[in-house]
Parts: structure tokens; sequence; C-alpha cells
């Protein structure tokens, strides 16, 4: 064991319920309150031993780097370190408005992530109000737009007809940090279908420049020629890895709303309420919106905005060599 290993002792950690109210629902993260001496290494097993789809790593710096930058945050799944994740951006975020004050400016958390540095802005709550559930919102950087999928292909892999997909909708590959083929069916009744054959899909998608399949649709039919429109859309999403299913994905829903915002399926800065982790018994509700600007006859999205609520469920430490 090395020196600076041991050296480490005790380190806190927090269980948090992200995109949910309501504790042992929703996406569960671990945060991990990092003195700044853990190797890469050491916290891809520290990720292990939790066990869950993700857990951050808070590292602390001089507060005027932290004004500057942001807190810097570094995110590991059991397997690997991603560039960006939103369940914990969303969760780390919240958590650092409730112990560390001093890290929120203008009612936002900014956090310093591998892909950048990415905004929490969070409600402003009564001074009496409890501390948990908070309820934030993050603003994600501009999508990129890639390659569009064949739908035969697409449905062999998922467990698909062409049929169940949305008509007239391409399935693309999108990115607002991490790189997901957003699938959009015809309703969310179709999401029971979902089989994905990992092995296959993994080397279809790599290929292609995205990481998992990120199905969707609408809970309710849209009809184009209504007029007016909800304050609100409601959407299912489901996304299935190796290791089984995911409760909730906020970079995905990410993806997903620059998608239907870039596509007209839905109109700029129109809230979707998207559920997901349903099928698994953790319902998670995921607040979406985004913007569309057409200039010079090119379509932009920005201002890509995944909100939700976090819930404190455990706090504990950590015993290292």
């Amino acid at each position: 064991m090395s020196k600076s290993t041991e050296a480490i002792g005790t380190l806190d950690y927090f269980v948090l319920d992200v995109f949910t109210k309501t504790r042992l629902t929703g996406n569960p993260l671990a945060v991990v309150l990092n003195p700044g001496n853990l190797t890469t290494e050491l916290m891809q097993a520290i990720a292990r031993e939790t066990n869950l789809s993700e857990t951050a790593f808070v590292e602390r710096r001089e507060p005027r780097v932290e004004q500057r930058e942001g807190v810097r945050v570094r995110i590991f799944t059991t397997e690997e370190e991603l560039p960006f994740a939103g369940h914990p951006t969303l969760g780390t975020a919240s958590l650092l408005r409730s112990i560390a004050p001093e890290c929120v400016l203008a009612n936002t958390v900014t956090l310093a992530l591998n892909v950048g540095a990415v905004p929490v802005r969070f409600d402003v709550q009564e001074p009496d109000a409890p501390a948990w559930p908070v309820r934030g919102e993050m603003t994600q950087k501009d999508p990129t737009f890639g390659q569009e999928l064949d739908h035969a292909e697409v449905a062999a892999l998922t467990g698909f007809a062409v049929e169940d997909f949305a008509p007239g909708r391409p399935i693309q590959v999108v990115s607002t940090g991490t790189a997901f083929a957003i699938v959009p069916l015809r309703s969310a009744a179709g999401l029971t279908k979902l089989r994905v054959r990992q092995q296959e899909s993994a080397a279809y998608l790599k290929a292609r420049g995205a990481r998992w399949f990120y199905v969707l649709g609408p809970e309710d039919p849209i009809d184009p020629t209504a007029s007016g429109s909800p304050a609100e859309l409601a959407w299912r999403a489901r996304l299935q890895f190796s290791g089984g299913e995911d409760p909730a994905t906020g970079s995905a829903a990410g993806c997903a709303i620059s998608y239907l915002v870039k596509h007209g399926v839905v109109a700029s800065d129109q809230t979707v309420h998207l559920r997901q982790g349903v099928e698994m018994q953790r319902p998670s509700h995921i607040f979406l919106r985004a913007n569309r600007n057409v200039a010079s006859k090119e379509i932009r999205v920005t201002d890509v905005r995944v909100g939700g609520s976090t819930i404190l469920v455990a706090k504990g430490q950590l015993f290292l060599p």
C-alpha cells in the first residue's frame, strides 16, 4: 500500500436519491468528500464498493478558485470515470447547497466536471422550509448531433419492430457531454418491449460514437394540429445497460430534450415531464426544456436544462488503510 493511501484514514460520504422527492425511489448516488489525496485507482475501488451506478468525489479547493471555476467533482461508475453524468451532477450540487453554503452563488452551485463547468440553479425556498428534498435545474452543454441510425438495425438490437418507432423521425446520436442514441417510439406503451442485446449493441454503438440506447415515447399522443400547448408534456423513458437498467439518466435526458426540440417534436422552452425507472420500481421524475434557435437556416439547440428533486438518504464514514 502506498504512503499516500496509508495516510487517508476516514472519509465522510453521503447517499442521496436523485430525481425524486421520496426516499428509496429515484436514482441512488454516493458522494464522497475527497480531501485531495485519493488516487484515481482508489476512487475507482470505492465506486466498486458502493456498487451504485455512479459515485461522485468532491475535492474542495481555494475559495477564489471555486468562485472562478466551480467545485471540482469527479464521477465514476463501477467500471470507469465519466466526463459527465446527470444525476451525480444534480445530486452533488444539492448536497453542497446543504452542507457547504459558501458554494452557493446567486442560488447556483457550479461544478467543475471533466466535461467543464456545469451550473445547477436551485429554487428559492422559504426560510422555514425543510432541508430536503431540494429541487434544482442543471444547464448542460449545448448538444452535438451525430449520426442517424438505421431503423431496422436498431430494431434488431433492441427488441422492437420498426413499426414501434415514431414515424418520420430519425434515430440519432446526441451528446451534451456523453453520447446516447435517442430512440423515439410512437407511444410510451411500447417501452415494455425493450430487450437490448448488450454485447452486439455495445460494438454497434461504439462504431457510431454512442454509448447506450435511450428509448422514449409520449404517454399521450401528441396532436400537432391542437392549438396552444399544455404546461407540461408527459413522456416515459428507459435505458438498459450491461449491468441492468438505470432508474434515471440525466445526461441522456438532456440529449433527449435536445433531440425533441431540434426536430420540432417539442416547442422551444416547453417543459417535458419525463418519467423513468417505472418498470424497476424506482420511479424518477425528470423535468426538461431547451431552446431552439434558427439563424441562417441552421437550427441550434441551446440552454439545455434538466431538473428534478434530490433527497438525503444516509450519511456515514469510509475507513481506509
